[in-house]
């Protein structure tokens, strides 16, 4: 079996053998009979119950967003991990996959070492607590190794033993039960360093097996089905022996008892050997299904292929897919957090992990339901969006009033991850609700700008360039690119002439090239392929019809025809585009670098001859110097005069302006009566000079081709510009 297929046959279990054993198990464990009398002891009975009020309050969200995706989507092995991946992305999905695995291996430990502190007080003296923890742990190991199946069949064992001890336990308490006594236990009585958020911390891993269940999605018969009915079931069952266990120990032992006495529940059940027995039942059962769990996370990530290092471990057995290789990887952490701390320390870094998880959870299905997407059609119908933003700000108010400073280090390990993850090359094939999230939020903007007054401060460069057949006239492209490359928005245009019933095939392919050249280049650019009977029309449909609503091409971008003949044409199509309301720059350039990205030496030339085409020039020179190749050249705003009595005048307006522009340049005024030889010897050295023009009268297309070509004469990169208005240079 590959490790990148996921289990196929093998076990499949149901909502009870599956899901709600598996969670109640894990929520009633190690902290309930070792550790709550100490949350009692401290809190108070009040507040013990706002405690486990508050943890089900986020344990019910998370579930109802849990719920949500699993009935969204073909839930396949992971859990948890699986569902924030498929929903925010591989970034996050394996940011939060990788601390989901290490606090469900800590968990591990954190049972095994809650079974020690119970086994010790049968033990002989003397006994070593670490390897009563390591001979469990390998024991907890080797059954989880055998197979899911067989650990699964004797959960059902440890579920009798569990409720056995309970039934004790309430049987004594009941007896012992004092109403005075319950009265002194109602209020609080913290001693020093402890507070409401420790307790929390302390007490909130025993309710993070809800994903107990879910951790075991790729073993379920109906994953759909049964997780949200199992975990919900859980949920609630537990709660009810949770707040009932508060009460019934505060009104059976004193407060000095509940604090100092970790098997407290023992000395109060009619059976002690019952509380044993169940201690060691639900410890055990506890270890046994994070043990389960976390290789089967880590599995995930590891076939999802989103680590390198951690790819050996998506590997399962030949027969079943059992994930072995995790499940030792799972064992070796646990050994080594059983060797460095102890129950007080492991439980609130668990605390942030769980935390972290279910908040990212929530988030997800948040942005799931926000987004509108008309994939989302969950069968659960008891979530909305509201509960699941609570969930996710919830989860992220607990951890920063629990311990800000490990919250900021949980913050900070997914940023890392996260970041990490973004600047590799992954190649996840899963869809993510990112596209919907900024479909939805380009929907709403492109909808209340069109509502929005259009000012000219705020004017950008749409540019509709006109590269041709696989970027045949790359230099279009470069130019486009320069102008857009920070604030404006660039698509590249092809025109296919032909009819569309026989260019179908043809577009679609033209269409692709494109986007894959974009890519190539990394362009920030759109593809825009249109066929129509020849190039003329095909450039006049693009213009009235690319874009929505206001966001449409402002400016289009075309190569200057060379020969009279092309000029005849290309008149009437200039004339038609100005009358669309467009402004147009037609780019001659004949020179031919090696490198159409080489950028030229020398300045940027605007000839200005007044407010009509000058205003938008020089704009699009600051543009282009405000790219981040070009920032070493210098704008100049240049004027021809016929007589030197107006140079100081002329150069005060130019200063003027470029004042008024807040746009840095060198102003310089020539005299001289043939502006063309002026233009021509002032910018011969410029990188790129820009001219204002007007587009030719019908049947003068002739002499505007070669009043042009007389005016530009052996300039190599010359850009004119006709302005359709819509910018102010003080704007």
């Amino acid at each position: 079996m590959s490790d990148a297929q996921p289990r196929e046959s093998g076990n499949r279990f149901s909502t009870l053998s599956g899901v709600f054993t598996p969670c109640v198990l894990t929520i009633l464990g190690v902290i309930m009979f070792l550790r709550f009398g100490f949350v009692v002891g401290q809190s108070g009975v009040i507040l013990t119950l706002g405690i486990v009020a508050a943890s089900k309050v986020i344990t019910v969200l998370t579930t109802l967003s849990l719920s949500a995706i699993a009935t969204n989507t073909k839930f396949k092995g992971g859990g948890a991990y699986f569902l924030i991946s498929r929903s925010l992305g591989p970034e996050f999905g394996g940011a939060i996959g990788l601390m989901f695995f290490a606090a469900q291996a800590l968990s591990v430990a954190m049972y095994v070492i809650g079974f020690t502190e119970a086994a010790t007080n049968y033990l002989p003296d003397g006994t070593s607590p670490t390897l009563v923890a390591t001979i469990t742990n390998i024991l907890v190991f080797a059954c989880v190794a055998i197979g899911a199946g067989w650990t699964i069949k004797i959960q059902f064992l440890i579920l009798a033993s569990v409720i056995v001890s309970l039934l004790s336990f309430y049987i004594g308490a009941w007896q012992d039960f004092d109403s005075q006594l319950l009265s002194k236990n109602l209020s609080p009585g913290f001693a020093d360093g402890e507070s409401f958020w420790t307790m929390f911390a302390l007490f909130f891993p025993a309710v993070t097996g809800i994903m107990a269940g879910a951790n075991m999605s790729g073993d379920l018969k109906d994953p759909a089905r049964s997780i949200p009915r199992g975990t919900l079931a859980a949920v609630a069952f537990t709660a009810v022996v949770y707040a009932s266990q508060a009460i019934m120990l505060g009104g059976s032992t004193s407060r000095a008892e509940l604090v100092g006495n970790t098997l407290v529940m023992a000395d109060i059940a009619i059976m002690p050997a019952m509380i044993a027995m169940g201690v060691f039942a639900a410890t055990l059962s506890s270890a046994l299904g994070s043990m389960m769990g976390a290789p089967r996370i880590i599995q995930s990530v590891a076939r999802d292929r989103l680590f390198r290092l951690l790819q050996p471990l998506g590997l399962g057995s030949a027969r079943d897919g059992e994930p072995r290789r995790a499940i030792l990887a799972t064992f070796l952490i646990s050994q080594a957090a059983i060797f460095a701390a102890d129950l007080n320390t492991i439980a609130p870094l668990i605390t942030m992990a769980f935390l972290a998880t279910y908040g990212l959870l929530n988030l997800a299905t948040f942005y799931e339901a926000i987004t509108k997407n008309p994939s989302y059609r969950p069968r659960f119908l008891y979530s909305h969006w509201t509960l699941s933003l609570a969930g996710a700000v919830g989860c992220g108010l607990v951890m920063l009033l629990i311990d800000w400073r490990w919250a900021i280090v949980a913050a900070v390990m997914v940023a890392a991850l996260h970041s990490y993850l973004s600047r590799t090359d992954l190649n996840a094939d899963w869809g993510n609700l990112n596209s919907g999230l900024l479909f939805e939020r380009t929907r709403r903007n492109l909808l209340k700008l069109e509502d929005e007054l259009y000012h000219p401060k705020n004017w950008r460069p749409f540019i509709l360039a006109f590269s041709g057949t696989g970027f045949s006239r790359p230099h279009l492209v470069v130019f486009g690119s320069w102008l857009t490359s920070k604030t404006g928005v660039l698509t590249l245009g092809q025109v296919i002439p032909g009819d569309l019933g026989d260019h179908q095939t043809r577009r679609d392919s033209q269409e692709k090239i494109l986007h894959a050249m974009i890519q190539e280049q990394s362009l920030s650019a759109f593809p825009a392929v249109v066929v129509a009977k020849d190039y003329v029309a095909g450039v006049e449909a693009l213009v009235q019809c690319q874009g929505l609503g206001r966001l449409r091409p402002n400016t289009v971008l075309l190569g200057c025809p060379l020969t009279v003949d092309r000029m005849r044409i290309f008149g009437g199509l200039l004339r038609n585009i100005e009358g669309l309301g467009r402004s147009v720059v037609v780019l001659r350039r004949v020179d031919q670098p090696d490198h159409q990205w080489s950028i030229p030496r020398g300045t940027i030339d605007v000839w200005w001859r007044g407010r009509a085409n000058g205003e938008l020039m020089v704009l699009l020179a600051h543009l282009i110097l405000d790219h981040p190749q070009w920032r070493h050249h210098t704008l100049r705003l240049l004027r021809v005069v016929d007589r030197a009595d107006g140079i100081d005048e002329v150069e005060s307006h130019l200063q003027g302006l470029l004042k008024e522009a807040r746009i840095l340049g060198k102003t310089k005024v020539v005299v001289s009566s043939d502006p063309a030889s002026a233009i021509q010897t002032t910018s011969r050295d410029a990188a790129f000079v820009l001219l204002g023009m007007e587009p030719p009268q019908a049947g003068q297309e002739d002499e505007f081709f070669y009043r042009t070509e007389a005016l530009v004469g052996n300039l190599p990169r010359v850009a004119l510009v006709r302005s359709a208005g819509g910018m102010r240079l003080e704007s």
